[in-house]
């Protein structure tokens, strides 16, 4: 049994449980409490040299990086959450890349200050919501032509952008999704989805 080691609360552990889930793979939590230091101990940087979560331990293989474990375990159970045509995959790709670099890290800028309550300066704020802002009308144009972002099926580029949104819509950011009809309509699918259902305990 794959043993998943994070926490269920962080949005690196969410996309790997949503992976899991969504193909029916079994597996086990083992907590990592961040709230006491238990990534920086020296247990976990034996997994994960770099003391973040999660990592995973496939029968004595141990993998970290949240995307790249996604990418293992879609293709382990048969790669469902992956096109097989190449151009479709590509342009999974290419979403999960923009989500890595042009969604994130700006979004998580109010999920800091809004959430976790790690207090940003008002400039920053700004900054990020011009950089989110700019991302959703990019994202919205291209979910009018597709239900995700590979094109007509869920897939792992999907699962990408979910913890984050999870969080946004906690945030100021949510009335940017929501005037977004076409981002908002694609949240509203894959947030009813049981795997992201039975991940976040709703």
């Amino acid at each position: 049994m794959i043993k998943v080691y994070g926490h269920p609360m962080s949005t690196c552990t969410r996309k790997v449980l949503t992976t899991l889930v969504e193909h029916g793979i079994p597996h086990e939590m083992q907590l990592v409490d961040l709230m006491t230091g238990a990534h920086k101990q020296p247990e976990h940087l034996a997994r994960q040299p770099f003391g973040q979560i999660p990592t995973i331990d496939d029968d004595g293989f141990t993998l970290y990086e949240s995307r790249v474990i996604c990418r293992y375990l879609d293709e382990k159970a048969g790669g469902n959450l992956t096109p097989k045509d190449i151009q479709a995959k590509a342009v999974m790709e290419q979403w999960i890349s923009v989500e890595t670099s042009n969604f994130t890290p700006h979004v998580m800028k109010f999920v800091y200050h809004h959430v976790f309550q790690r207090k940003q300066d008002e400039k920053v704020l700004e900054e990020a919501a011009g950089k989110v802002k700019e991302a959703l009308g990019v994202m919205d144009k291209h979910l009018a032509k597709n239900q995700y972002f590979a094109g007509g099926d869920f897939s792992l580029a999907d699962i990408s952008f979910m913890p984050y949104f999870e969080y946004a819509m906690a945030t100021p950011v949510k009335d940017m999704i929501l005037a977004h009809q076409n981002v908002a309509k694609w949240w509203e699918r894959v947030s009813t989805r049981s795997s992201w259902k039975r991940v976040t305990n709703k």
